[in-house]
């Protein structure tokens, strides 16, 4: 809709037109901003008063003193990296003064010229776009946070790059507390169906709305009316306008602005009008009103199509100055232009834009393209985009082809891997290109498609360039290296490792460039891949053997340090100690971190925990000192792995809601944070709940999911069906990933698998089957570096021989005991202490009832409480509780303990047979204490949490 009007209820238009209807939509959008952090989308088609309505919320927000920045996107965008985004930052100057910004804001300095002045040193360029686009985010977000409560709006997100809207995604996924994003949109033009190209919802704590704008009422076009015409806005006339509108708002208004241009207040003359070409018919009759300079103006901004300024206007119009000054004035009088900001002048809106430009005769139109394309050569910098566009709305196919190359070789100088994507997707897409563009165009693309383009329509482009022969080997596996690398990093497809072994062919005269196929080729551990990752190692080892490339070398001797650690092989860790921890170079310094990243990984799956923390350390120091670019989340990640081990439960599901955050489209964080999940649930009796964390999980890691990965998940989902007492649905769960085990060709690493393997095997009768895994993991773990399996193959053999010689078992899970202690885990120290306990009483020995005692305590200081229920219950049975019982009491209104368990257990969504497993009780006595937790509470059980935390704060 229109600017707001000087004098509203007036009978003339003023500047513009009262704000009617849309109130719930703006107290909607109002309400949620108010309450930050905030993401409020406003979706509606063209015309529909997106704008205007957040022009309204932001003019109310600005007079409560709220600071409100604004980035708009084009259709013709120059190559600016996140253009929308730092077009609106660049307005946040005012609120900066007297602000401590972080260090991490310095990476806008590039990008805010006129700002570098308030804004820290820039830091240095970090390695990659990927690095660069994260460091950017950190900045972004710094920034706002460090100025407070703040508004950003970035309006026409259908016409947004792909890099813009990752960054938003980013943004809105990990809100500082103070930010509210507002968004507008066209559905119908978004490239996707998800807005912000993925799945959204706002996080814990942040208020959030969709705002979908409908088509204003017969009675709220009255109303328009009403406030334009006045007494002479008839109810016929305001009947007919709403039919020609058919509620768009633009078409109401262009109709009004022609009745009173035009003095008519006819309705018969009004209806006679087709109401589908009501908007072109407005336009043009407003255009015929025009002088002559008027309309050399309205033509060149029509085919300009971006706003522009009054000198490029009058250039390509061909006015002089005072000519152009005339035209102008007469265009914005007409409301067929309006000035969009400070000295740059455009349509109302697209639509407009587009009937005025259709309104152009064929001839004149070619003749103001090409003197758009001699003005605009001559801008710093050149708008290479919107020269393409004339290019080829002037009818040179070949000079926009031209063009659009240069202009996406620019986008990927500037780093705004966005625009060049889309670009080199036109070239691809055009019929006829020759095949040496055509080639370069999929060289650009491949380069950079790891970072923030349209993955299907890569994938699609990059293979039709495959598909000609024509092209020299080398530049065909360039091409499939790209290509193969995306199917796996961003469509986590297997068949990526098929592209990439094509390509190591391809590529035999670019060794370097081969290398880097073969390493991932080597870390494949995948379908019995693992057999061949040494044989790729060492095609690899050849390939850069007289190589100059040094980061080639690094890369292949840091390969070959990870193949060796999951080897189990104890050589490796002196020749980690022997890596270089310092240097000048980030490039270097970020290969060093990457490779302690990946071997703290593999330190967490040996059973080396305290060394693991160690590199953690050293990975995350040598990341400070060069860049903290995507490779933060991993180290992040394991971080919070070590914590999990350790026993430091209490804050890790919200430290994994914040990781996932930071790195939405990281799926190996919801993997983990899933597992977490799950285990948390299992350890608390929550039998079900934990069920569906791993089913999660096993969703979330797809088919590209290294074997350690699916073997946690299947020893994770083996436990909680034995937990629900359903052993042969654990062997069915166990016997394939045993498979899996079995093709990596290394038992040093077996992520818990063997000994719930074991259990499930013994528990459905299959022994011959558990005799066989211990045996085979006996055999694979001797001379091996493995701490953790060689723990567990202790509780494997413990079980094997529990039912016959539980003494002998005993000391097989006190071995394990004193394993898990020295690792440092305390879980499973308790653990191995339960099963310990539990085969002494079975073998009739006075300590039993001491190690289940120990188990307990080790339970009850994790908050481990459905193992802690087992134990009590186990001691119970030993004739240890009653020791320690005074004798019942009434409790009267109060919780007795045993239904503080079944209230505590039901508040963490325990179902009622997750209940009687735990607490090992009978469904029906479940039943009656969930009917007395709940009369008592006075509450239901969907509400059962609140429940009891009022219970407790009365009781305190």
């Amino acid at each position: 809709m229109a600017e707001v009007a000087d004098q509203r209820g007036a009978a003339g238009l003023g500047r513009g037109f009262a704000f009617v209807g849309r109130r719930d939509e703006l107290g909607r959008l109002l309400t949620a901003v108010r309450q930050p952090p905030a993401v409020v989308m406003v979706e509606g088609d063209a015309g529909m008063g997106k704008s205007r309505l957040v022009r309204e919320a932001t003019a109310a927000l600005r007079a409560e003193g709220w600071p409100v920045i604004t980035g708009f996107c084009h259709p013709l965008r120059e190559p600016l990296p996140y253009g929308p985004v730092v077009d609106a930052l660049g307005k946040i100057g005012p609120w900066l003064a007297g602000t401590s910004l972080p260090a991490s804001a310095g990476a806008l300095a590039a990008l805010l010229p006129d700002l570098a002045d308030r804004l820290p040193p820039a830091p240095s360029p970090p390695q990659g776009p990927s690095a660069a686009r994260h460091q950017l985010f950190q900045a972004v977000r710094s920034v706002v946070a460090s100025v407070g409560r703040v508004v950003m709006v970035v309006e026409d997100l259908h016409w947004v790059d792909d890099a813009t809207r990752e960054l938003l995604l980013l943004l809105a996924r990990d809100l500082s507390d103070q930010f509210a994003l507002v968004l507008t949109y066209r559905a119908e033009d978004l490239p996707g169906a998800a807005v912000l190209g993925a799945a959204y919802r706002p996080p814990p704590g942040a208020s959030g709305t969709v705002i979908r704008l409908p088509p204003l009422t017969e009675t709220e076009v009255a109303e328009l009316a009403g406030a334009a015409l006045g007494g002479q806005a008839t109810p016929e006339l305001c009947a007919a306008l709403h039919r020609r509108s058919e509620g768009l708002p633009l078409v109401a208004e262009e109709d009004l602005i022609t009745l009173r241009d035009q003095g008519r207040r006819d309705v018969h003359e009004l209806e006679r009008a087709e109401a589908p070409s009501s908007l072109r018919e407005a336009v043009t009759e407003r255009l015929a009103l025009l002088s002559r300079a008027g309309v050399a103006i309205v033509d060149a901004a029509a085919v300009l199509a971006v706003p522009a300024t009054e000198a490029l206007l009058a250039d390509v119009a061909g006015l002089d100055s005072d000519q152009a000054a005339e035209g102008l004035i007469d265009a914005l009088r007409a409301s067929v232009l309006r000035e969009i900001d400070a000295g740059r002048y455009g349509f109302r809106h697209v639509l407009a834009q587009q009937v005025a430009y259709r309104h152009i005769l064929g001839p004149r139109r070619t003749r103001l393209h090409r003197r758009a394309i001699d003005e605009l050569q001559h801008h710093d910098p050149v708008p290479l985009v919107q020269i393409a566009h004339h290019t080829l709305a002037a009818g040179d196919r070949q000079g926009w082809l031209d063009r659009v190359e240069q202009a996406a070789e620019q986008a990927v100088a500037l780093g705004d891997t966005g625009t060049a994507a889309t670009l080199l997707h036109q070239i691809l897409d055009q019929s006829g290109v020759g095949t040496e563009r055509r080639s370069r165009a999929a060289l650009t693309l491949a380069r950079i498609v790891n970072y923030g383009v349209d993955y299907a329509a890569t994938v699609r482009e990059l293979r039709a360039v495959l598909a000609d022969r024509r092209l020299p080997d080398t530049t065909l596996g360039e091409i499939r290296l790209g290509l193969g690398l995306v199917m796996l990093n961003i469509g986590a497809d297997v068949a990526g490792f098929r592209e990439l072994e094509r390509a190591v062919d391809e590529l035999a005269t670019l060794p370097d460039r081969a290398c880097r196929a073969m390493i991932t080729l080597a870390l494949n551990d995948r379908d019995g891949a693992a057999a061949h990752g040494w044989t790729w190692l060492g095609r690899a080892e050849q390939a850069v053997r007289d190589s100059a490339d040094e980061a080639s070398r690094m890369a292949v001797h840091f390969t070959r340090l990870l193949l060796m650690a999951v080897d189990g092989d104890p050589a490796v860790w002196p020749l980690v100690d022997r890596l270089p921890r310092r240097g000048d170079d980030g490039a270097v310094l970020s290969q060093i971190s990457y490779a302690l990243g990946n071997l703290t990984d593999i330190a967490i799956q040996l059973g080396h925990d305290r060394r693991a923390r160690d590199l953690l350390r050293e990975a995350q120091d040598l990341l400070d000192r060069s860049d903290r670019g995507r490779f933060e989340y991993f180290i992040r990640a394991a971080g919070l792995h070590i914590d999990w081990l350790a026993g430091r439960w209490a804050r890790i599901d919200d430290d994994y809601a914040a990781l996932g955050r930071a790195y939405p489209d990281v799926k190996q964080i919801d993997v983990n944070r899933a597992l977490c999940q799950g285990h948390l649930a299992l350890a608390t009796g929550r039998h079900s709940q934990a069920l569906e964390h791993f089913t999660a999980a096993e969703a979330h890691s797809g088919a590209m999911c290294s074997a350690a990965v699916s073997m946690r998940i299947a020893a994770a989902l083996t436990a909680v069906r034995l937990a629900q007492d359903d052993p042969h649905g654990a062997w069915a769960i166990a016997e394939p990933a045993l498979s899996t085990l079995r093709g990596l060709r290394s038992w040093a690493i077996t992520v818990d698998l063997v000994a719930v393997a074991v259990e499930a095997a013994l528990a459905s009768g299959h022994r011959a089957q558990a005799e066989q895994l211990v045996t085979e993991t006996e055999s694979g773990v001797r001379e091996r570096d493995a701490p953790a399996t060689l723990a567990e193959l202790e509780l494997a053999r413990g079980l094997l021989v529990r039912a016959t010689e539980p003494a002998r078992a005993a000391e097989h899970f006190a071995e394990a005991q004193r394993r898990w202690q020295e690792i440092g885990r305390p879980y499973k120290v308790a653990k191995a202490a339960e099963r310990r306990g539990d085969a002494l009483a079975r073998a009739g020995h006075d300590h039993a009832a001491a190690h289940l005692t120990d188990a307990l305590r080790g339970y009850t200081e994790l908050g481990a409480t459905g193992d802690a229920a087992r134990c009590q219950h186990r001691l119970r049975e030993l004739g240890v509780e009653a020791l320690r019982r005074p004798g019942r009491r009434g409790y009267g209104n109060e919780l007795s303990p045993r239904e503080q368990e079944v209230a505590e257990l039901l508040a963490g969504g325990a179902t009622n047979h997750d209940i009687a497993q735990t607490l090992f009780l009978s469904l029906s006595t479940v039943e009656k204490h969930v009917a007395r937790v709940l009369t008592k509470l006075g509450t239901e059980r969907k509400d059962i949490q609140a429940g009891l935390s009022n219970s407790d704060s009365h009781g305190s």
